[in-house]
């Protein structure tokens, strides 16, 4: 499945994107704020506080959840993406959080989470 070119473009207007991990028993965990950037016709997030934020390991057990932004609600699955990606990313995440502190724009491009980037991939 593909995201529509209206989530796409409702879900980028927003600043803030809700995130949930689905828990083993299938249901979900507290839903947590986060940024995201689009590039192309994809979604990705990164854990600003890296590999051991509570938000971001959920997320490794089932590798599914739920997002919410702009009025989209969608399931999702979790792909970790690295690489070749992360300079493309940076940009995007510098661009349009550009407003926001600096040390907060460092953390959410520097290594740690870079290692966290994951593609929202939208379910049925």
């Amino acid at each position: 499945m593909t995201w529509t070119a209206d989530e796409l473009d409702r879900i980028d207007a927003h600043d803030e994107l809700e995130i949930a991990a689905r828990r083993g028993d299938g249901r979900l965990r507290h839903p947590v704020v986060i940024w995201m950037v689009r590039d192309g016709d994809e979604l990705y997030v990164r854990s600003v506080n890296g590999p051991d934020a509570a938000w971001y390991r959920g997320t490794r057990a089932r590798r599914e959840g739920h997002v919410s932004a702009g009025g989209v609600q969608k399931d999702v699955a979790f792909e970790p993406v690295s690489g070749d990606l992360d300079d493309r990313l940076d940009r995007a995440y510098r661009s349009k959080y550009r407003r926001y502190s600096p040390n907060t724009l460092q953390r959410i491009t520097g290594p740690a989470a870079r290692s966290t980037t994951l593609r929202l991939i939208p379910r049925d």
